[in-house]
């Protein structure tokens, strides 16, 4: 146990890195998937099979391979075709790998939770003079908020696990810090024990937030099934 304490600064520092990263991805790939979500349910046949083609793929690779392709593959992509060495940091490739993977499920959480609004609602948003920017807006994303937030709470625990796939390209996160002060110490099971431990820690403190969520995303549509 005091092999533990001794290394408790840099377990810290790694759990840290972590919610940076998660919550980074977390913002991006909602954002990605909104945009997703509105080619998923374009009315031009091109671009909703490119996007559904495009989510079908993301979903079919393995999240550690697109990793590995994030940061290995764009890094020499790059420098084949532009002058000089450009690296990318092993954060920067993290948060674009699993933001397109997140963004890949959340569109199809949120292209259900757009066709899930009864159509009358933007008639009647339309009939009271509302621009499609202020039904989108004031009618549709609010209410497809609501719907979807009970599966963007287990896309999140998906997202934050996934996170230590990253270590894997150098990363100095929980795990590679467990993993760095399992090897000098000679007590994996201890380290990677602690590691595990922060790892459910983090996903049960989120549980309330997203309850917190659901219920103030809820709270007018309460008053009105009431």
């Amino acid at each position: 146990m005091d092999d533990l304490w001794l290394y408790a600064g840099q377990l810290l520092e790694g759990a840290w890195v972590t919610v940076q990263l998660a919550l980074s991805s977390l913002v991006v790939g909602l954002a990605l998937g909104l945009v997703l979500a509105a080619g998923g349910l374009s009315g031009r046949t091109l671009l909703r099979r490119a996007v559904r083609l495009c989510t079908g793929l993301l979903r079919g690779i393995p999240e550690f391979l697109i990793v590995l392709v994030c940061y290995f593959g764009l890094s020499n992509l790059i420098n084949n075709h532009f002058d000089g060495a450009v690296e990318i940091s092993p954060f920067a490739a993290g948060v674009f790998a699993l933001s397109i993977v997140f963004a890949a499920y959340a569109s199809e959480v949120f292209r259900g939770s757009f066709a899930a609004i009864p159509r009358g609602q933007i008639e009647a948003a339309q009939a009271f003079g509302l621009t499609s920017t202020q039904t989108f807006f004031a009618v549709r994303l609010p209410q497809a908020w609501r719907i979807a937030l009970p599966s963007l709470g287990n896309l999140w625990q998906s997202l934050l696990k996934d996170t230590s796939l990253v270590s894997v390209v150098g990363l100095e996160d929980l795990l590679k810090k467990s993993n760095m002060a399992a090897q000098a110490m000679h007590q994996p099971f201890l380290f990677f024990l602690a590691a595990a431990a922060v790892y459910f820690v983090f996903l049960h403190a989120s549980q309330p937030v997203f309850a917190w969520l659901e219920r103030r995303a809820g709270r007018g549509f309460e008053a009105r099934a009431a």
